[in-house]
């Protein structure tokens, strides 16, 4: 006994020590039998980059979690295959890296979206939010910068047109270096820049370069010349203004606003109708004119204005500001402890602009909604039916415009066995949260039996009651019931609790008719969960009758938040109606509301004021809801608003009158029909008020009799039935000092448009065009046959009025006049013939509101309007159109064009530049139509002229052959206000348009003129109009040719200076006595046969001393050769024409033309006739060997003139002469037989010789202008100066054929008349002088001549004697034709 008390006793101690230790034990097992949450997320996400082509790219990704994660990418969805791939390679932290990016026309590897994912085994599947990859194009320029002129002070924009993409990586260049960008000169989001407040050191060569990390890319380079300014007033433009456009929340964004004009005008900017002020701290000028607005707020979303203005005049422009909001979590979803067959939500609420997107991913694939997986109250997502698969991570994934974001969220599913941690899961619908009681689980005594005698006591279609006897043991009180069921093939189970402990019965709604289901019973107590007991499997009933819908549904408002609702019971019930379902929604709203009725009306109260109800009634019986009832309508009475009307404006019209403008207060605030708005009105801040009251739909009032230069305070307040609501605050103005012209009555009305109907007209105009006179107001006259039957007076203000009540199918006569206080303007009629009566017309439409026109350049106009009749949104939903018409007042009869769109907004181009068009729209739908909007306006930008100036003439000045007056008419199309001409003049038509001489022409004159040209010259004119834009095209070319003499009083006083003549000297002789005509003066008679004699012996010992200078050395002629140089028959000559020696001998030429003129242009009859020198250097000198200074003066051909004349031909080019030669130098030739064709100006008794020579042993071809006069089958000819026959030859410089030879002391040669392919005009000439046929002569090559003569020669001829002494046979045989015509 003794021994079995110590083992006892030591047994005791044992349990004792043991116990706690088997405790702790326990407590840590149960412990540890929860799981804990992992803290598993991204510390880093991939965002979007823009990389360039070849370069590298890195898309960062960084994974917080306790344990190892692998990391994985997605490109477009699909996963990406690292292993092999050289280019793109993973990182440690789970970045990727792609050393060389691939991108091309037809292969875009890695252009797409990305997305990071992580993994831990056994636990789940995270993914990050998505980025994209772009690839910045190649480096194009769609455009270059263009060269331009800037004022001092004024503003200019260089244009750098890329893809948008490539803008953060363009740079501008100043003379090659670097621009430094400041407030001043800075460049605009589109990759312009822009130089405002130009000075001097801003001229020189800019250029955009593009660097995407290759070569850079470089835009052609455009000079910017910086110019004094002229202080000439010049019109307000926009040289760049602001486009709609969308920014992110929290970024910055520049509005350009760029404007140019004298005087330099004011800019500022308004938002929505509010002055913006530079000490608000976000906004910034930037260039004196644009806007630059940081960290972006959801209230910046709106409305921006740029108003520029000056003394002189004032411009508008407007744009849209869009914010978008990226997505933002409200609530997110949380780690969740659940168990089998619970449901369970995930909580996402989530904002952003716009609306994001939601879906849902769990372990990193896309949820499918499905009977188990609902996504419900917009984004939250609920999982019925809990089973061991659905564990792992669930992640709401917002996206939009803006961006994306994402949240997780952890599910663990914990065994039975195991209590869910208190407090309980936010997650867990509301029957699974009574599930958890406290304390289950907590002990491990006995656990209760399973429940008895489980049945299904009510089985409907759609709802099962489900009910049992308490357990044999429950082992405990407070014993709660979870009944588990599932569809019959399906393997998830769901739970259903009871509301409070002891309650054995429970009502499983929600399944489908004709369905088996399962179903078990499972008794809890506060150790844990029972035995379940055997599983019992039911059938829904098929869908039975069911009540029909309750007739005479009625719904009345009893107050501004309450509406009755009343109804019949059904007349087809089916059974007992257990109750009634009454469903409302607000107009508009998708969320319908539901309320569980007993009887047969019910009042919903908390409704919202002045706001439509839809109602309707849904019965129950036995076997479930009934067919419910149509839809009724109710509105909540009105009450007085709650907010004061928006947008208050204030305008000054004159010095006593202000109108005030506004829009209604919101709509959820107007709280019924707005029925009239009071204007309250004071001077300054007194407190004594004057009031006016207008209709509630009228959102203007003009405020008349009011005091010069008063400053007045004004607010309004919107008022319905029930009362007034709150005031504006007060707007404050400042009458003007004096007003508009009213000293005359105001202009007719610029259009007036008139729609018959059937009883109507609807009328519809323009105001006058001349906008400084005041229009008070606008008569309107009708009647049948006579528009002074009936009168109607109507605001200035408005542009349409609809005449009612008159008879079908008869014409009106409708007349327009504008009025102000002086009297009644001219008036603009039209007719229109109303519909007939037979013909149902259907009620129209309302117009469409709000119409704009919105100028985008000088061919398209933009067009928006708001309609009326649509939803507070704008979204057309059925199938109506609009129609837009427009047309410009010039000219008057210009007819409608028009064009249908289904949306809002249309672009009108092919529009004409500069030119004001006016635009209306109408809706149709179905049958029926609106009548015209009211007009908006919109006046195109201007735009170089598309045509060229017309009727182009030139004339000479009478008295002034040297002076031709050229005459035009402006371009039909000048796109512009035009600001002048430039006049091109040549004597070459085919002559590059550089080598042209300019004549500006400022201003709009039609008439310019052009002084100091050459005689018997062929001149070619073009003009080419300018405007603000830029040149138009030139005009054809138009002919002239200026007359071949001075005037007869300058004649007679050179032939009367008596200047003594040396041999071989020359005298100017009038062209009248040249040929066939008779002076009565003898002593002019034997003047010119003492001429003849000396002529003939200064030929006669010419013609000897040429041939013996054909004996010199060869040598001598290839060094001349050398010296010279042809270029396409005519030649250039480099060097001064005052080193220029006479030349002795003669030049060869192989077309040279006696050509007798009328009269000779100036008192050198020596030199040839060269079209272009005015200037002393373009005079080559003729004979060297003159010693009286006065005759030497005589042969200058003008050459001691001022070289400061009038700009000339000459003078601004170089020179190009004809080589001037005497002709009594000529040696004797070999010639082809040609005779003369006109004998116009010999007497009637003068018989015209014919001259007659042998044709030239050698025929060698030249290109020369002069020959394509004649063809090619011609002798070649020269232009003999009229003054005396013999005198000498217009010869110009033409080579041999394949020679090349320059001469440094020769002048160019002259640019002769060309009559080639080229299409000319010939103007109409009033005082061209006489025109002669040329006589024909043939000159073959020249003899060899000294290298000091300086004249060109042919060394490949040699004469022989017979052919000289045949030569001086045939020029004595000229010599006696020549006196037998002096003779007569």
């Amino acid at each position: 006994m003794a021994e079995r008390g110590a083992e006892l006793l030591l047994s005791l101690i044992c349990l004792t020590f043991l116990h706690p230790f088997t405790m702790a034990v326990h407590l840590d097992k149960g412990e540890s039998a929860v799981p804990q949450f992992i803290s598993f997320g991204f510390s880093v996400e991939p965002t979007d980059i823009t990389v360039v082509r070849g370069g590298p790219a890195l898309l960062n990704c960084s994974v917080d979690s306790p344990e190892p994660a692998r990391v994985e990418w997605k490109k477009d969805g699909s996963y990406l295959s690292l292993q092999a791939d050289e280019r793109r390679l993973l990182l440690e932290n789970g970045s990727l890296f792609i050393s060389s990016v691939v991108h091309s026309k037809h292969n875009k590897p890695d252009e797409g979206v990305y997305q990071c994912v992580a993994f831990i085994h056994n636990l789940g599947t995270i993914s990050s939010k998505t980025a994209r990859l772009g690839v910045a194009g190649i480096p194009r320029f769609s455009s270059q910068p263009e060269a331009g002129l800037v004022r001092h002070g004024d503003n200019h924009v260089f244009l750098c047109d890329i893809n948008q993409d490539l803008v953060a990586f363009s740079r501008w260049e100043l003379n090659k270096e670097p621009l430094v960008l400041d407030q001043r000169v800075f460049q605009l989001p589109s990759g312009a820049l822009v130089v405002s407040n130009a000075s001097d050191a801003d001229a020189g060569l800019y250029r955009c370069v593009v660097e995407t990390g290759g070569a850079a890319k470089y835009s052609e380079e455009a000079e910017l010349k910086v110019i004094s300014e002229t202080e000439e007033r010049r019109k307000l433009e926009f040289l760049r203004t602001p486009s709609a456009m969308s920014r992110v929340l929290g970024e910055s964004v520049l509005l350009p606003c760029v404007v140019t004009g004298f005087p330099a005008p004011y800019v500022r900017w308004m938002f929505n109708d509010q002055l913006i002020e530079e000490s608000e701290g976000r906004y910034e000028m930037v260039g004196g004119g644009s806007l630059n607005v940081l960290n972006l707020t959801e209230e910046d979303a709106g409305t921006f204005s740029c108003l520029a203005d000056n003394r002189n005049d004032s411009i508008e422009a407007q744009v849209e500001l869009t914010i978008q909001v990226p997505p933002q979590f409200l609530k997110k979803p949380v780690n969740t402890y659940a168990h089998e067959s619970m449901d369970i939500i995930f909580d996402c609420e989530v904002t952003g602009s716009p609306a994001p997107t939601v879906r849902w991913v769990k372990n990193g694939d896309t949820v499918i909604p499905s009977d188990y997986f609902k996504v419900i109250k917009e984004h939250n997502l609920q999982v019925l039916g809990l089973v061991k698969s659905d564990e792992g991570f669930y992640q709401c994934m917002a996206e939009n415009d803006a961006g994306n974001v994402q949240a997780s969220a952890q599910l663990i599913i914990l065994d039975h066995d195991v209590s869910l941690p208190s407090p309980s899961s936010p997650s867990l619908t509301s029957a699974t949260t009574e599930h958890v009681t406290p304390g289950s689980g907590g002990t491990s005594g006995p656990t209760p039996s399973a429940p008895r005698d489980v049945v299904a006591s009510l089985v409907s279609t759609r709802f099962i009651k489900m009910s049992w006897r308490q357990p044999a043991e429950t082992h405990g009180e407070d014993v709660v019931y979870s009944v588990y069921y599932s569809l019959e093939g399906v393997n998830r189970e769901r739970i259903v609790n009871t509301s409070q402990p002891g309650e054995m019965q429970v009502t499983i709604q929600n399944l489908m008719p004709d369905c088996k289901y399962t179903f078990r019973v499972v008794a809890h107590n506060n150790n844990g969960v029972g035995e379940s007991s055997t599983a019992l499997t039911v059938a829904t009933q098929p869908e039975v009758q069911v009540p029909g819908p309750g007739p005479n549904l009625q719904a009345v408002a009893t107050s501004p938040t309450s509406i009755t609702v009343s109804w019949d019971t059904p007349l087809t019930g089916n059974g007992e109606i257990q109750n009634y379902k009454l469903y409302y929604t607000a107009k508009g709203q998708d969320t319908e509301q539901e309320i569980e009725v007993k009887g047969l009306s019910y009042t919903v109260n908390g409704l919202k004021k002045f706001t439509e109800y839809s109602f309707r009634v849904v019965a129950y019986n036995k076997h479930g809801p009934g067919v419910s009832t149509d839809d009724v309508m109710a509105q909540t009475f009105s009450a007085v608003p709650s907010a004061p009307p928006q947008n208050v404006t204030v305008e000054v019209l004159n010095s006593k009158s202000i109108m005030v403008r506004w829009h209604p207060p919101p709509a959820d605030d107007q709280n019924g029909e707005i029925t009239a708005y009071k204007i309250r009105y004071r001077k300054g801040a007194r407190k004594s008020e004057a009031s006016e009251i207008v209709a509630g739909t009228q959102l203007h009032k003009l405020l008349d009799n009011l005091q010069r230069g008063t400053e007045y305070s004004v607010r309004v307040t919107a008022m319905t039935l029930n009362g007034s609501g709150p005031a504006s605050d007060w707007v404050t103005s400042e009458t003007f000092e004096s007003d508009l012209d009213e000293s005359r009555v105001p202009d007719i009305p610029s259009s007036l448009h008139v729609r018959p109907l059937v009883n109507g007209i609807v009328v519809s105009w323009t105001p006058p065009e001349n906008q400084d006179i005041v229009v008070r107001g606008y008569t309107i006259g009708y009647g049948i046959g006579s528009p002074h039957a009936q009168t109607i007076k109507v605001d200035y203000k408005q542009r349409y009025y609809s005449i009612e009540n008159l008879d079908p199918s008869s014409n009106y006569v409708i007349t327009l006049k504008a009025f102000n206080n002086v009297g009644e303007g001219i008036p603009v009629y039209e007719s229109a013939t109303t519909r007939p009566q037979s013909v149902p017309d259907p009620t129209p439409m309302l117009p469409p509101v709000g119409v704009q026109a919105s100028v985008l350049s000088h061919d398209t106009i933009k067009v928006t309007w708001a309609d009326n009749s649509l939803p507070k949104n704008q979204k057309i939903t059925d199938a109506r159109f609009y129609t837009v018409r427009w047309k410009t007042n010039i000219p008057a009869n210009t007819k409608f064009k028009m064009a249908n769109t289904t949306t809002l907004t249309h672009m009108v181009s092919g529009l004409k530049p500069n030119t004001l068009y006016e635009f209306s729209v109408m809706v149709t739908k179905g049958r029926r139509s609106s009548t015209w909007s009211m007009t908006a306006h919109g006046t195109t930008f201007e735009t170089i002229p598309s045509s060229s100036p017309k009727d182009v003439t030139v004339v000479s000045k009478e008295g002034r052959p040297r002076t031709i007056i050229v005459n035009w008419q402006p371009p039909s199309e000048a796109n512009g206000k035009i600001t002048g001409y430039i006049i091109y003049y040549s004597t070459d038509v085919n002559a590059e348009v550089h080598d042209w001489v300019i004549e500006p022409v400022v201003g709009n004159r039609l008439t310019h003129q052009i002084q100091d040209l050459t005689l018997d010259t062929i001149y070619f004119f073009k003009i080419q109009a300018r405007n603000s834009k830029g040149m138009g095209p030139m005009s054809e070319a138009v002919q002239f040719r200026t007359p071949k003499a001075e005037s007869s009083d300058k004649m007679a006083n050179d032939q009367a200076s008596g200047l003594p003549i040396k041999p071989g000297g020359r005298l100017p002789i009038p062209e009248g006595n040249v040929i066939g005509k008779t002076s009565a003066n003898d002593n002019h008679i034997l003047v010119i046969i003492i001429i003849i004699s000396v002529g003939a012996f200064t030929i006669i010992v010419v013609v000897v001393g040429a041939f013996l200078c054909t004996r010199r050395s060869t040598s001598q002629q290839k060094k001349k050769r050398a010296a010279c140089k042809s270029t396409n028959g005519s030649h250039k000559y480099k060097g001064n024409s005052k080193d220029l020696k006479p030349p002795d001998l003669w030049i060869h030429h192989e077309r040279l033309e006696l050509k007798p003129m009328d009269k000779s242009p100036d008192p050198n009859p020596v030199m040839t006739d060269t079209p272009i020198p005015r200037t002393s250097q373009d005079i080559t000198p003729v004979d060297s060997t003159l010693d009286n200074p006065a005759l030497q003066r005589r042969n200058s051909y003008r050459g001691n003139e001022s070289e400061d004349n009038m700009s000339t031909l000459a003078g601004r080019r170089g020179m190009r002469p004809k080589m001037m030669m005497p002709f009594d130098t000529q040696p004797p030739q070999q010639s082809v037989s040609r005779s003369i064709a006109s004998t116009e100006l010999l007497p009637a008794a003068a018989a015209q010789p014919a001259y007659s020579v042998e044709p030239s042993e050698t025929d060698v071809s030249y290109h020369s202008s002069a020959a394509e006069d004649e063809p090619s089958t011609y002798p070649p000819t020269a232009h003999v100066r009229p003054t005396h026959p013999l005198k000498s030859f217009a010869v110009p410089a033409v080579a041999p054929h394949n020679t090349s030879f320059e001469s440094p002391a020769l002048p160019s040669t002259p640019l002769l008349a060309q009559t080639g392919p080229h299409s000319v005009k010939t103007a109409s000439i009033g005082t061209l002088g006489r025109t002669r046929t040329p006589m024909a002569v043939t000159v073959p090559s020249a003899p060899d001549v000294p290298e000091s003569s300086m004249m060109l020669e042919d060394g490949d001829h040699s004469y022989k004697t017979d052919v000289l002494t045949e030569e001086m046979a045939h020029l004595e045989g000229l010599m006696k034709d020549l006196n037998a015509i002096t003779t007569t």
